[in-house]
């Protein structure tokens, strides 16, 4: 009997929407204009779907008349505000391209972001727990010649820019969103590096609209739902899983706070009645380990996404049953993928969200195949995974050899992932391929290692990576985030726990306890940090 082949493509009898992303927030706006479709809770600001539209239009019409041409770089470099939101919508109705920067980021890494985008527009936060942006910009502005303009988000001086489309520009406004077309690139964004500077991953309209349509799709979004993003915009997670996913839908997006605090979260889903919350699972552990958990009401939670990283199952169990979220979902994809390339159903059983990543959305493909010939792997055996479709960057801005290196001839996305495809079409991350540690000829998966200490009870997190080792190539590292930072665990307790249950050479042989991991701003843990940090030792 011929092996099923580990490919799948999603058939769907719903099209892929055709707009811009203006005229999908048109459309809305039409449908419903007395919803609500932003509520900022630090600031204690809301719009209605007719008043964040009005909004967006003035900044828009404040870009025309400062100056943007469609194609023009317009940078952002702030943390979540509606100002973000507003700067996000506006650049799409006039064609501009909008340059996501991590908030994160400090002058070196800004300055290459700006020079190699080419800006010429930048708006930014002003500070953030303790950065000076301003001073920052003002020691790069130099070395960007391209960059003749910084707007401050909450100075005066975003007033005085808004204040530019006061003027009669609406005929103009108009006639340039009329000749915008879906596939014109709409958005950079740079995905990190684990080597040299990031590159800039560029997306269209299309491509990012309808991820985050489908996404939304995917669990059952209507206009009555309320979505809480204590997840960055810069990332696609923010901007596309979203707010994308959130005006399609004519959904309302919640701000709890500038960047991720647990406790302003769940203050922010049980005031604003929220139906969905998002995270990656480090923040939803963060959120379940408060001490006054049990006193949030989040009775009105069905749903929410989980991205970023595996999710553990106890981490999983504790999100269904104690914060009411029945129908949460789990999304896999990258930022070069707009991003979401596998989902999980909202009917879906606890084996196949925390055992995969889901099954492939509507009108995109994906394939696991052997690294090294490209053929495509049968089901249930171990190889790269691919994807192909509408959601795949347009290429890296301004580096076609980078972008050849990603995207072969056929337009698949060669993800760097280890995956198994199960007979049913559902996947399963195994690990990157440069994240497998190779101990003494042994192939070991860090996820499944990760997955089995989760359930130790001193263990709240744990991040497996491989570090040299004489003998062996490599031996098995496990860096633990200790429930009680008072009582952590021992090694030998760990090994004691394995003992019997996991093969020997999977056995961590080392532990270092930590109090956090290094994470991207996406909210994934650098992995090569701890190697690096510990590979010495």
């Amino acid at each position: 009997m011929t092996a099923i082949p580990s490919y799948a493509h999603g058939t769907s009898a719903t099209e892929l929407l055709g707009d811009t992303i203006g005229a999908d927030l048109d459309r809305a706006v039409a449908a419903w204009p007395d919803r609500e479709a932003l509520v900022d809770v630090p600031s204690r600001r809301r719009w209605t779907y007719r008043e964040f539209a009005a909004d967006v239009d003035r900044l828009a019409r404040a870009l025309l008349a400062d100056g943007v041409a469609r194609g023009d770089r317009v940078g952002i470099w702030a943390v979540n505000c509606a100002e973000w939101v507003l700067v996000q919508y506006a650049t799409a109705r006039i064609g501009a391209v909008m340059v996501n920067i991590n908030p994160a980021y400090r002058t070196h890494e800004v300055a290459y972001v700006l020079r190699q985008a080419g800006v010429s527009l930048l708006f930014a936060s002003l500070s953030h727990k303790g950065s000076d942006y301003r001073a920052m910009v003002d020691e790069v502005r130099p070395d960007c010649p391209r960059l003749r303009r910084t707007v401050y988000i909450g100075d005066p001086g975003w007033t005085a820019f808004t204040d530019l489309g006061t003027a009669d520009l609406q005929d103009e406004l108009t006639a340039r969103q009329a000749e915008l077309s879906c596939d014109d690139p709409i958005n950079i964004q740079y995905t990190s590096g684990t080597t040299g500077f990031p590159k800039g991953a560029t997306l269209s309209h299309h491509s990012i609209l309808n991820n985050g349509y489908f996404v939304g799709e995917s669990i059952a979004y209507t206009e009555q739902d309320r979505i809480c993003l204590p997840v960055p915009f810069y990332h696609c997670f923010g901007m596309v899983m979203g707010n994308l996913a959130a005006t399609s839908h004519g959904a309302c997006v919640v701000i709890p706070a500038p960047s991720f605090d647990p406790r302003a979260t769940l203050e922010a889903v049980g005031r604003e009645r929220c139906t969905s919350l998002y995270g990656v699972p480090t923040m939803f552990i963060a959120e379940l380990n408060l001490p006054d958990f049990a006193s949030y009401d989040l009775s009105s939670l069905r749903t929410g996404i989980m991205a970023g990283s595996p999710c553990p199952v106890e981490v999983m169990k504790r999100v269904v049953a104690e914060m009411h979220m029945a129908e949460v979902s789990i999304c896999y994809g990258m930022t070069e993928t707009s991003p979401v390339s596998l989902q999980t159903r909202r009917d879906d059983d606890l084996d196949h969200r925390t055992g995969t990543v889901g099954r492939v959305l509507p009108h995109l493909e994906v394939k696991v195949v052997d690294p090294a010939t490209g053929v495509t792997r049968p089901r249930g055996e171990k190889g790269e995974l691919c994807t192909r479709g509408y959601s795949v960057m347009l290429g890296y801005w301004e580096e076609p050899e980078k972008t050849r290196e990603a995207v072969d001839p056929a337009r698949w996305m060669h993800t760097g992932d280890l995956a198994l495809m199960r007979e049913d079409g559902y996947v399963e991350i195994v690990g990157r391929i440069k994240d497998m540690i190779i101990r003494g000829g042994e192939n070991i998966y860090p996820r499944e290692i990760e997955e089995f200490l989760h359930g130790h009870p001193k263990v709240a997190d744990v991040q497996v990576v491989g570090v040299p080792h004489e003998r062996y190539g490599e031996e098995v590292l496990a860096c633990v985030v200790p429930r009680d930072p008072a009582d952590p665990p021992t090694l030998e307790e760990l090994r004691g726990w394995c003992e019997g249950r996991l093969a020997h050479y999977k056995t961590p042989s080392l532990l270092r306890v930590l109090d956090s991991f290094p994470m991207t701003v996406s909210g994934k843990v650098r992995k090569i940090e701890l190697r690096e940090r510990y590979a010495a030792r």
